[in-house]
């Protein structure tokens, strides 16, 4: 990866939709190298894949929850079951393997408390492993991206 592959990702994680041939001009390549370099990086797995972002209010998911999760068992097949429950969890928007005090660390998005009740009834009271969960609710999205450059 050179510095004109840089050049291409930074433009294409803000706005996948760009054409090759605009990515060219701001790059200074021609646009077919333009596609093959963005072949290349599809291909080595560097841009994972493309999306979109989608306003979590307008489609009335209005509330953003952080939940640290404590196991009572870490040992693999605990962990791996509740990675796969978490995968599966429609309002999980990220789930984050941690170290230090908890176990997990969870970004849902909620239409309201109700829905995050009844998700706590489920995937926690309702589950074994559960030591303890610690809720934080988002009053401001003052920044979520998932830029990398």
């Amino acid at each position: 990866m050179d510095g004109k592959d840089l050049e291409i990702l930074r433009l294409v994680q803000g706005n996948s939709r760009l054409t090759a041939e605009v990515i060219s001009q701001d790059v200074g390549l021609s646009a077919p190298a333009v596609q093959k370099r963005l072949q290349k990086l599809r291909s080595a797995g560097v841009i994972e894949r493309e999306i979109a972002v989608l306003s979590p209010a307008k489609l009335g998911r209005e509330m953003t929850i952080i939940v640290e999760v404590v196991l009572e068992r870490e040992n693999r097949a605990s962990l791996d079951a509740f990675k796969r429950k978490m995968r599966q969890a429609p309002c999980v928007q990220q789930c984050y393997y941690t170290t230090g005090e908890g176990d997990f660390v969870l970004i849902l998005t909620v239409k309201d408390i109700k829905e995050y009740e009844e998700f706590t009834q489920e995937y926690f009271f309702d589950e074994s492993n559960i030591s303890r969960f610690k809720t934080a609710v988002v009053m401001d999205r003052v920044k979520a991206s998932l830029d990398v450059l």
